[in-house]
């Protein structure tokens, strides 16, 4: 029975979706006004092995992760720089190139982190109009208020007043919010914890027409329209790192519930803060890192999603080059075993297999208890060394050999990994078979500089090209 500590109530609660069988899901997406670092990362690989462990226990799920193209005040604020324009200046582009760029970045690198992809990543600067209906919906229900500019524009805050649940969620209470700290202090406001949800600010770069003139739209916002737009007004789980639970998602969950009337998410998921080498990541202290930093000192994406994963999410995880290297041993360890397991050729058949079938209970049950990782990678190599016991007896069975390498499956879907050396061409990510296709199509038409590129590009994602007189092939490097 699946287990998940809702940070609402609090509490570990058992898991029932809202309609029996099928799961919506939304994620706090990247914000793409730069490269994404390891402590975002943390936060997508939390995403996915959710959505890998609710796909592996037999749900169907929908879901979604947005991508904020349209920016956001550096401190959570109402004023101040925005991410996307100081990044646009910075570069000599516009924020739609800018976000463009960035955009590509990080799909480049989940794929090479072996994410899942999730059914869609609305795009903000695609959904402003749903942003306007809602922001008027709120208006309607005198959750919002609009403050008149002299140039006739004019933006509109949320009301925290009309919603007495604010603040449940992170445990900031209104009455205790010190004006200044994390929200703008700003003369217009009817409180200082009242929050934009439409901004007037005639120096952006981003602007949108609406009925109450040209204007870009608050950062909160943007999440609450595009998931009720595709997962309806009440989603089974809403995940994030834990700083976005407040501000971001205490206002999420108030401007949503006031204007849809319904409960906005049954269990909110936060990952904890990553610290690098013991201390808060900065790029000043030299401790910032990025995928691409990792591997051009040498480690391969698999080697860094095993490490952000190989700790229980909502403890803290210090990330270290250390920690790196024993996520690389722990999974040289894995293929090992797959290759030794699957060149084994069993002498008998045997009649049942209580090895495999108590590993994968207990690869289950510690996930069902709130994805407890640790718990479950121990399972893991308990079994590992049990059958490995057994091939070097020699007496493992063919039974026994099935369901090794069913568990071996299992382990490697739930937590995004191919096992071995050798990879059948199912295991490889579709965005290795495209570069395969593209690199063929270029060798065939003779363009061999860019059959080559092509092919430092799959090394890039961790795989190697083989010409053989049977046709290409890729294998992990």
């Amino acid at each position: 029975m699946l287990k998940l500590f809702d940070s609402l109530a609090k509490k570990k609660r058992v898991f029932k979706p809202l309609q029996a069988g099928r799961v919506t899901m939304y994620n706090c997406g990247p914000t793409v006004y730069d490269y994404v670092h390891i402590g975002n990362l943390r936060s997508f690989l939390l995403a996915d092995l959710v959505r890998r462990f609710l796909d592996h226990r037999g749900f169907e799920v929908r879901q979604v992760m947005n991508i904020t193209d349209v920016g956001h005040m550096l401190a959570d604020a109402d004023v101040g720089e925005d991410k996307l324009e100081v990044s646009a200046a910075k570069a000599g582009k516009t924020p739609a190139e800018v976000a463009r760029f960035f955009t590509e970045a990080f799909f480049r690198d989940i794929d090479r982190l072996g994410v899942r992809r999730a059914a869609m990543y609305p795009r903000a600067s695609e959904h402003v109009p749903e942003m306007i209906a809602m922001i008027g919906r709120l208006l309607e229900k005198g959750c919002a208020y609009k403050v008149q500019e002299t140039d006739g524009g004019a933006s509109i805050y949320f009301d925290v007043s009309t919603f007495p649940e604010y603040g449940r969620l992170s445990g900031n209470v209104i009455e205790g919010l010190n004006p200044g700290a994390r929200v703008d202090v700003r003369s217009e406001k009817k409180h200082p914890a009242d929050f934009a949800l439409w901004i007037h600010n005639p120096k952006h770069l981003m602007q949108w027409e609406t009925p109450w003139g040209k204007g870009y739209p608050g950062w909160h916002i943007e999440c609450s329209a595009m998931s009720t737009k595709y997962l309806g007004d009440t989603i089974d789980i809403h995940t994030g790192g834990e700083d976005n639970k407040f501000p971001h998602h205490e206002c999420e969950i108030a401007q949503a519930e006031c204007a849809t009337g319904q409960k906005f998410v049954r269990y909110w998921l936060h990952g904890t803060h990553l610290l690098v080498d013991g201390e808060k990541m900065s790029k000043s202290k030299g401790n910032f890192y990025t995928l691409d930093d990792l591997t051009a000192k040498g480690y391969e994406p698999r080697h860094v999603r095993y490490l952000l994963l190989s700790s229980h999410y909502r403890a803290p995880l210090n990330f270290t080059l250390a920690g790196l290297d024993a996520a690389k041993s722990a999974l040289a360890r894995l293929d090992n075993f797959a290759d030794l397991l699957r060149d084994y050729a069993p002498k008998k058949n045997g009649r049942s297999d209580r090895v495999g079938m108590t590993a994968m209970k207990g690869l289950n049950q510690a996930l069902d208890d709130d994805l407890n990782v640790a718990e479950a990678l121990a399972a893991a190599f308990e079994h590992v060394h049990a059958i490995n016991e057994r091939l070097a007896s020699g007496e493992l069975t063919a039974r026994e050999k099935a369901g090794a390498e069913a568990f071996m499956k299992a382990l490697g879907d739930v937590f995004g990994f191919v096992f071995g050396r050798a990879a059948d061409e199912a295991d490889v990510p579709a965005s290795v078979r495209e570069l395969m296709e593209k690199r063929e199509t270029a060798r065939r038409e003779k363009r061999f500089v860019e059959s080559d590129r092509v092919r430092d590009e799959i090394k890039a994602l961790g795989w190697m090209v083989e010409d053989t007189p049977e046709g290409c092939r890729v294998k992990r490097l």
